[in-house]
């Protein structure tokens, strides 16, 4: 769960997950839409990697990446399970 906090605490990484959300893309199509090298693009892919958030698909010479929701879906029960444990425990 501490990487993928620390993945998602960053806007360049979020906003590459709300692409992926639309569709997939590689690196390069992906680094369109930002205003940084490649090497910061490939920093911030894999720290989604190393959380699990995005899958890298290889085709051909390039590298397709792809939102991994069953990750978010066990983000999203922490979080909430977070959040319920406290309102029980001021009850």
């Amino acid at each position: 769960m501490q990487l993928v906090l620390e993945a998602i605490s960053d806007p360049t990484r979020r906003k590459i997950l709300d692409l992926l959300k639309k569709s997939e893309m590689s690196a390069g199509e992906l680094g369109q839409h930002f205003n940084i090298r490649g090497p910061s693009m490939s920093h911030h892919l894999s720290k989604l990697k190393a959380a699990d958030l995005v899958l890298a698909t290889r085709q051909g010479q390039y590298i397709r990446y792809s939102i991994n929701t069953s990750v978010f879906d066990d983000a999203a029960q922490f979080v909430i399970s977070f959040f319920q444990e406290k309102k029980e425990t001021k009850k």
